[in-house]
Parts: structure tokens; C-alpha cells; sequence
């Protein structure tokens, strides 16, 4: 496949992740001030501060069959972090810092810069094309997401507030400093923002091209057992 074709079918692939996130937020009337818009939607599409805002999508196609990790670094300037960035590095500004995030083995470090996180183990796929979604996401106390899953896993880097993500597998709690929270490919979930301030993330989705983006119906197997409650 040709660079352009392949950009090409990512775009189609999104624009199908951001059509069923409309149709979602039609269906849901209005917008939760909480939340902000149902789903994750493109940055362009800001409309209020709170939301799960996705600022950039990385292309990396097949992955290594070695142990993969996001590792989260912070620098001062955007040169810096240029500078620094390796061949699965993607640099972004989000809430009011600038940021390395790379896909890389676990003894990876960038040069310069203060390492703020490793997570991880990814579970990946042989043979598979992946791209790397990376959001910003505001929250408010009381604010929750339907029940969904994506093709690839969800990490969430918690940077302020405390969050609650209920799988088939139980709850993983996210606060700063803490462990981030991992959610395999396929396994379906639901968000909760718990705790007593506002909450904000940094949010990688690093899914499978040839499936939707997100997956949200109310023919899904499993019912939370509001265990973030």
C-alpha cells in the first residue's frame, strides 16, 4: 500500500470514529457539563474546555515482538523535545506542557527532558498496522463515559484528579503519581471520574487501522456493576 492510500484509510477509519461519536452525541440531546462531548472527537471540533480531545494520530505501522511501553516525558521547549524525539516518538503540547510520548522497549530513555512515566506492558499483535491516538482529556467529578472498547489498548495518564475505569476485570483506580491504567484490546469498559476535583489525562489509544476507532452499542455482553460508585 502506497503512504497516500494508507493515509487515506486511516482518515476513513477516524472520520467513521467521529461520525458514531455525533450520532452519539445527538442521541444524548445535549452535552454533559461534566464530560463535554460523548466520546473522543477531533481537537478542531473543541466547543468547551472539558472533553476527551484528540489532538494527535501517529502513524507506526507493524510493531516490534518485544516488550512495548508508552513512556511519558516532559520538556521546556518544543526544539528540545524535537530534538529528542526517537523513531516511535511523537511530540505534543496538552495541558500547558510539552510532551514526548514514545512507543519504545522498556530501558528506553529520550535525551533531556524529565521522564514522568513508564506504562506498560502494550499487548500487541504481529502483523498488524497501528496508529497511535493521543488525547487530551478534562473531566469533572461525577462525569462518565457509555460502555465501549477499541481495537488496541487504552492507557490513561492521570495528571490531576482521580479516575475509575470498571472492566469485565474488575477497577483500576488512576491518580498522579500512581500507576496509569491499562485497558487490553476488546475488552469493554466504562469511565468514571471520581474524587473531588477536576480531573485531566493524557490519553493514548493505539489501535488496529482496519477496525473502528471506537466501538459503542447497546448490544454489548457486559453491564458494569458500578463499582466506581
Amino acid at each position: 500500500m502506497t503512504p497516500t492510500a494508507q493515509a487515506a484509510g486511516i482518515s476513513i477509519t477516524l472520520a467513521l470514529a467521529f461520525l458514531t461519536t455525533a450520532v452519539g452525541n445527538l442521541a444524548y440531546g445535549q452535552i454533559d457539563p461534566r464530560r463535554g462531548p460523548a466520546g473522543c472527537v477531533p481537537v478542531s471540533e473543541r466547543q468547551m474546555e472539558r472533553g476527551c480531545y484528540i489532538l494527535v494520530s501517529e502513524t507506526l505501522g507493524e510493531l516490534p515482538e518485544t516488550p512495548l511501553y508508552w513512556h511519558i516525558d516532559s520538556f521546556s521547549t518544543r526544539a528540545a523535545a524535537e530534538t529528542a524525539k526517537g523513531p516511535r516518538g511523537t511530540v505534543m503540547e496538552a495541558l500547558g506542557k510539552i510532551w514526548l510520548l514514545s512507543i519504545a522497549e522498556p530501558d528506553y530513555r529520550s535525551s533531556g527532558g524529565t521522564h514522568e512515566a513508564k506504562i506498560g506492558p502494550l499487548s500487541t499483535n504481529r502483523g498488524i498496522k497501528y496508529v497511535a491516538a493521543y488525547m487530551q482529556a478534562i473531566m469533572a467529578p461525577g462525569a462518565e463515559t457509555s460502555v465501549h472498547h477499541h481495537p488496541g489498548p487504552e492507557v490513561l495518564y492521570t495528571v490531576t484528579g482521580e479516575e475509575c475505569m470498571e472492566t469485565e476485570q474488575g477497577k483500576f483506580v488512576g491518580r498522579p503519581d500512581g500507576p496509569g491504567v491499562i485497558v487490553p484490546a476488546g475488552v469493554q469498559h466504562r469511565l468514571t471520574i471520581t474524587g473531588t476535583e477536576e480531573r485531566s489525562s493524557l490519553v493514548l489509544i493505539l489501535y488496529d487501522t482496519s477496525q473502528p476507532f471506537t466501538t459503542r452499542t447497546h448490544a454489548h455482553t457486559w453491564t458494569p456493576k458500578d463499582l466506581c460508585h
